[in-house]
């Protein structure tokens, strides 16, 4: 797990060295270097999800132990987390306000998920996106792109259908993806 989310927030951390990042596409192409970034984040993710369901099969270190009110408050806070994420696809005026709804997104997810979960490998997994998504949104106070062109914003119709969509992902997520592949059931539990 630890060796997964090295790779995969390691790879999402390249991005936040600016000059770094503008050597590396100078040196491959831009192509590659997208490539290669997709490849790297997306052996991360596996890893850490392979590391942390094989940590959770051989029984779990707890740290603390989290009163039972925190996992009904984590499912609340999860609905508003994935609709951030969707609304920062689908950009209307809550991308306009938050300017990066992803990041606010992740990191009210990391933190819900720290509140549910008092086990070792969670709050080293949980911790760790949530510092990635601190730090990465600090360095963007700090960098600038020059050049960039201005990313279109819808309107309210767009926040509309990343609620929609947030909704839909949302259920499909506690009813399917967190029983069925975590073990972990989340609604009624």
């Amino acid at each position: 797990m630890i060796a997964g989310l090295v790779l995969s927030l390691g790879v999402h951390l390249v991005v936040t060295r600016r000059e770094f990042r503008a050597r590396l596409i100078s040196s491959y192409g831009e192509g590659p270097y997208k490539i290669g970034f997709s490849l790297i984040s997306a052996v991360g993710v596996a890893l850490t999800l392979w590391g942390f369901l094989s940590y959770r099969a051989t029984g779990v270190i707890d740290v603390w132990y989290p009163p039972r009110v925190m996992k009904h408050i984590a499912e609340a806070l999860i609905l508003p987390s994935i609709i951030l994420v969707v609304a920062s696809y689908i950009r209307g005026r809550i991308y306009a306000k938050l300017k990066h709804p992803m990041l606010a997104g992740i990191k009210l997810w990391a933190t819900a998920h720290l509140l549910a979960n008092g086990d070792l490998g969670s709050i080293i997994l949980f911790g760790s996106i949530l510092a990635w998504a601190v730090i990465d949104r600090i360095s963007l106070k700090h960098r600038s792109d020059p050049g960039g062109l201005p990313i279109p914003v819808g309107g309210v119709r767009n926040d509309v259908i990343a609620i929609v969509v947030g909704v839909v992902v949302y259920v499909a997520i506690g009813a399917l993806f967190h029983p069925f592949v975590l073990g972990v059931p989340v609604f009624g539990a």
